[in-house]
């Protein structure tokens, strides 16, 4: 009988899951009293831009090297210190 990974790894995991049955490794669980997982302190915001605006937006990030959500994040928080 296998033992359950100890991996961070959701591909690994899955991997593993598709061929093991919970049941099978009944043993192997401990019951989490705490929260596993934390709260966002930080609002998600979504924001429809027109194509080409997305699209410029993409490019702008791509030329710095950001992913376009941190280059958004960026921008509000100067606009929002400006005043």
């Amino acid at each position: 009988m296998s033992s359950i990974p100890k991996s961070d790894s959701v591909a690994e995991l899955a991997r593993f899951w598709d061929s093991h049955d919970l049941t099978d490794l009944e043993s192997e669980l401990e019951e989490v009293i705490e929260p596993v997982f934390g709260r966002r302190t930080e609002s998600l915001l979504r924001v429809a831009l027109p194509p080409d605006e997305a699209e410029a937006l993409h490019r702008a990030a791509m030329r710095r090297g950001m992913a376009e959500t941190d280059l958004v994040r960026e921008w509000v928080r100067e606009r929002l210190h400006a005043g």
